[in-house]
């Protein structure tokens, strides 16, 4: 197995959900954490936690994947210390509305191809020269059953998703020929904020997306990330496709009727 241990971890959008799951996992795994996401209060709140429980050191930083120049700035201006990250994750991701093209939102559109799309080539070619030099690094990718199955009404959210899908392949093309390893997981149903954000705060809309089946949760994909990641140099685990129990597709998803 690879070892983390004392080694530098970066993961964005960790303030909630998949990326605070895995910033915890990590830690149990002795690595240090490198968390950015939007909201500087959860980061600091985390930060203290992982301090806490696992004794590992953590630096935060408020980050919009959006802002190109921003992701340069933040990421080129990190301490000396803080530069040698040998793991990103590219969890910073969400989805806006379920609409039909001819009914949707272009700002929604914008938000999700700016921030699944742009924000995560912004933050890879910020990290990657350096994990390039230094011959070691992995970056792990969180994809979506939505890059693999198109569903009705999910349109521009499928295109951003497939766009990463398609994003991992030609990294991991690029690299050929360098020890630097890229993982695509991508889960199904799993119960985060993010359908709350896709329905712009409707906790009942969002709700009935789980309901009367049991979803993944944050910890799964937690889990599937740091296995990949701790696989033996020699082995890449490409692509991980993640779905309940309860879900064999986007659209076929077994619910249980209370009496």
């Amino acid at each position: 197995m690879t070892s983390l241990r004392n080694k530098i971890v970066l993961i964005t959008g960790s303030s909630s959900g998949i990326g605070r799951s895995t910033a915890i996992r990590f830690a149990a795994e002795g690595a240090n954490i490198l968390i950015c996401a939007r909201r500087e209060e959860r980061l600091e709140s985390l930060a203290q936690e992982l301090r806490t429980t696992h004794n590992v050191k953590v630096h935060t930083f408020t980050l919009d994947v959006r802002d190109r120049a921003a992701v340069e700035r933040s990421i080129g201006g990190l301490p000396a210390e803080w530069k040698d990250i040998v793991l990103l994750v590219n969890n910073a991701g969400l989805s806006r509305g379920l609409d039909t093209i001819q009914e949707g939102k272009t700002d929604d559109w914008d938000e999700m191809i700016d921030t699944n799309v742009k924000g995560l080539l912004y933050v890879t070619r910020a990290v990657l020269p350096g994990m390039i030099a230094r011959s070691e690094g992995h970056i792990v990718n969180i994809g979506s059953v939505a890059g693999h199955w198109v569903y009705p009404k999910g349109n521009v959210y499928n295109a951003s998703k497939f766009a990463v899908t398609a994003l991992n392949e030609g990294m991991k093309m690029d690299l050929l020929g360098t020890p630097i390893r890229v993982t695509s997981v991508d889960p199904g149903l799993i119960e985060t904020e993010f359908s709350i954000v896709r329905f712009h705060g409707d906790e009942e809309r969002a709700k009935n997306v789980y309901k009367g089946m049991t979803p993944l949760s944050p910890d799964d994909i937690a889990d599937t990330i740091v296995w990949a990641a701790t696989r033996p140099a020699h082995v890449n685990i490409s692509t991980v496709v993640m779905m309940p129990t309860d879900q064999s597709s986007p659209t076929l998803v077994h619910r249980r009727t209370t009496p």
